[in-house]
This record gives C-alpha cells, sequence and structure tokens, in this order.
C-alpha cells in the first residue's frame, strides 16, 4: 500500500501571488531574492523541478537555478485563503482552507487590550508582563530576558500574524509554568480568534548568550472540519506528525508526535518516520528553521546556505523510498529575508512530487493548496475531500 511524505520548507516562496499587494507584498520573493543576493545551488531541488516552478509562478528562473527539470511532477500553490500565517497555510495544504477571518493585535504600544492582561496577570499569578507589542522574537528576548529572569515578568509579543507570543526562561520562569500560562492566554484570546498562543522558552543568563529551546509548544484553534490528517487517521493509517505539526493542526488526526529542533535533526526524524511508517501511512514534517532563524531575522546568506543544507540531504531521502512511495515539497507561505519588516510575505510556494512510479511532467499552477492535500488523498486511497482537486 503507497505512503506519503510531505515535506514543509516554513516560508519557501516563490513569489508571484496575485494578491500580494493587498498584503503589502507586491514584488516578494524568498526564492527570487536569496538567489539574486548569494549563488545558490541547489541541484536536487532543481532537479525536482524548482527552477521551472519559480518560472512558472513569476516568468523567471532565479540564478543559479534551470528550467528543465529531471524528474518528477512541479508546479505553483496558490493559497486562497485570507492571510500569510502558519495554520492558514497548513490548515489549506491539509484540504481545508480557512473560511473566516482571524483575529489580529494593532500595531500599536501598548499593543493588547488592558483587560486581556489584566486577566491573564489575575488568573496566572504572575507579577505583571514585559514587552506588549509587535516584535521580533529573538530581538525582544535579548532586550527584555534579563529583566523578565529579574522580575519573573515574562515577555508577552505579537506581530502581523495572528498570534499572541510569550517567552519566558525554561528553569528561572519554569517550562510548565510557561505552558500553563500559555493555555490560560489561549482560553482568553480564542473570542478574539486569535490563531494561535505560542509558549517561546529559552535558556542562558544574558543577552550574549540567550537561546530559545526545541520545546515551543503552539496553542491552536482547531480546523473547522475534518484535515487530511483526520481523514487518513479515521480510515485506519498512521499519521506522523514531525517538528510542529501537531500543534498547528491541535493534535487532530495525528497517531504519531515526533519533536526535534533544527532542520538536520528533523531531517533525521522524517528517516526515522519512514524507517518505521506501515503501509498507507501519511507523514507531514515542518522545517521551521527557515522561517523561524532566517526569514524573520532578514538573513538572507543563512537562509540560502540552510536551503543548500537541505538540499544535500534529499537524496538520502530518495533513496529511503519504497518503489510506490510519494514525497511531497512544498511550502506554506513566503518570509523573503530581503522584504522589508520582519513577518511572513504573500507568495505562492513550490509544488515538486516525486515518486520512483511517477512520471516528469507539469501539473501548472494549482488555484488553492488544497489540492496537496487531495493528491495525497488519492495517492493513499483516501476518499476525496470537499476543497481542491488531485493533480495526480
Amino acid at each position: 500500500m503507497p505512503r506519503a511524505i510531505l515535506c514543509i520548507l516554513d516560508s519557501f516562496g516563490i513569489g508571484g501571488a496575485p494578491d500580494a499587494a493587498d498584503y503589502g507584498d507586491e514584488g516578494a520573493n524568498t526564492l527570487g531574492h536569496i538567489a539574486a543576493n548569494y549563488q545558490i545551488s541547489l541541484p536536487n531541488l532543481d532537479a525536482l523541478g524548482l527552477g521551472a516552478a519559480a518560472r512558472l509562478s513569476t516568468g523567471e528562473v532565479p540564478r543559479g537555478l534551470s528550467e528543465v527539470p529531471q524528474g518528477g511532477r512541479f508546479g505553483v500553490g496558490r493559497e486562497v485563503s485570507k492571510g500569510k500565517d502558519t495554520p492558514s497555510g497548513h490548515w489549506e495544504i491539509a484540504g481545508v482552507p480557512v473560511p473566516f477571518d482571524w483575529g489580529y493585535f494593532p500595531q500599536t504600544e501598548p499593543t493588547f487590550p488592558p483587560d486581556l492582561i489584566a486577566h491573564l496577570i489575575e488568573r496566572s499569578g504572575i507579577p505583571g508582563i514585559l514587552g506588549d507589542r509587535h516584535a521580533s522574537g529573538t530581538t525582544i528576548t535579548a532586550e527584555l530576558g534579563e529583566e523578565s529572569i529579574r522580575t519573573g515578568k515574562p515577555i508577552c509579543y505579537t506581530s502581523i500574524d495572528s498570534v499572541f507570543q510569550i517567552a519566558a526562561h525554561e528553569t528561572h520562569f519554569g517550562l510548565e509554568r510557561l505552558y500553563h500560562l500559555c493555555e490560560t492566554a489561549f482560553e482568553l484570546t480564542a473570542p478574539l480568534r486569535i490563531g494561535r498562543v505560542i509558549a517561546r522558552p529559552f535558556v542562558g543568563e544574558n543577552a550574549s548568550n540567550f537561546k530559545r529551546t526545541g520545546n515551543r509548544r503552539d496553542f491552536a484553534i482547531p480546523p473547522p472540519e475534518p484535515t487530511l490528517l483526520d481523514r487518513a487517521n479515521t480510515a485506519g493509517r498512521q499519521v506522523y506528525a514531525l517538528g510542529k505539526i501537531s500543534d498547528i493542526y491541535a493534535g487532530h488526526g495525528v497517531t504519531h508526535k515526533m519533536k526535534a529542533t533544527g532542520n538536520m535533526a528533523l531531517f533525521d526524524r522524517t528517516l526515522e518516520a519512514m524507517e518505521m511508517a506501515a503501509d498507507g501511512a501519511f507523514i507531514m514534517v515542518n522545517f521551521v528553521d527557515f522561517d523561524q532563524e532566517y526569514g524573520h531575522r532578514r538573513d538572507i546568506p543563512g537562509y540560502a546556505q540552510a536551503l543548500e543544507t537541505f538540499d544535500a540531504r534529499i537524496p538520502e531521502l530518495i533513496s529511503r523510498l519504497r518503489p510506490d512511495d510519494l514525497v511531497i515539497f512544498t511550502a506554506d507561505h513566503g518570509n523573503d529575508p530581503s522584504w522589508r519588516g520582519s513577518d511572513h510575505t504573500r507568495e505562492q510556494v513550490p509544488i515538486l512530487a516525486f515518486s520512483p512510479t511517477l512520471g516528469p511532467g507539469t501539473i501548472g499552477i494549482r488555484p488553492t493548496f488544497a489540492d496537496i492535500g487531495e493528491s495525497i488523498a488519492r495517492w493513499l486511497g483516501l476518499a476525496p475531500g470537499k476543497h481542491g482537486k488531485s493533480f495526480l
């Protein structure tokens, strides 16, 4: 029975979204601008059709890539959900476009409603909060981390996405205490349609060595209807959720949850999951470092080098595919490291599908990310969902 592996390169957009101007992102192009500023080499992704997909998306082939794929199916995914955040992209990839508008916090300072913070303080017993503004997580942790340790006040911040984030020291504040605090915040923000509350634990003793850990936890609003994960689970299939995947779907449909810190550790866990997965299994992994470590930090060389490191390991994964296995490489949104600000960018994404039994060709520009989920459903022999159409 066929298996499917879905690899999401978090934030790896390829430009060209027709509604990018509505989000202030007209001209954003994560891959294109990385390639324009760094002599990038991605021979394996390119052989699967990355350069050809980029040309399909924007009309141009990024420097260092070609437009002649050597195997598999290639194409472009276009998001229909409103937003450019993680839940929207992931839910739609799994066959469920977001049918409502997310709630967002204003770009004012302070940012959060006073009654929300007052209730959070009262219910959790914390002495107060720090931050209360839009910020980059690493920047605000470096700025306020020492004060947080000294006062016992967690750092609360947000971004242009529908998110409430809380950073606190793993030992001085306490990891479990941070999780409980985020659970309380999630209850308080849910009526505002805030998509996620994220626990951002860090370690270190001063601004020079603060580092966020792999114990991040997302408390997320569940999808409004069954996703591909639920459908596979209901059919009795194994569903492996690697990285932050389980959190994004509020644990729904997941049978095996696997965590790791860093892209390469996640790649290792993906290979482990492939060794363990039974016939008919679905493996889904999010490679978060592209977004978290390089996109948001506007680090072009770091993003490029992370892509090259990832690309070099693709042959390992392909060599472990069974004859009827399918692997798809895609993304959930963009995060152009050359763009203004530090937030996601509204872009189209590559869809690169490969199987030893799948002939080469183009799948064109897909009108919704949901086509990815429906293609996997068809490959696995699952009943079709309500949104999207298979390209396989």
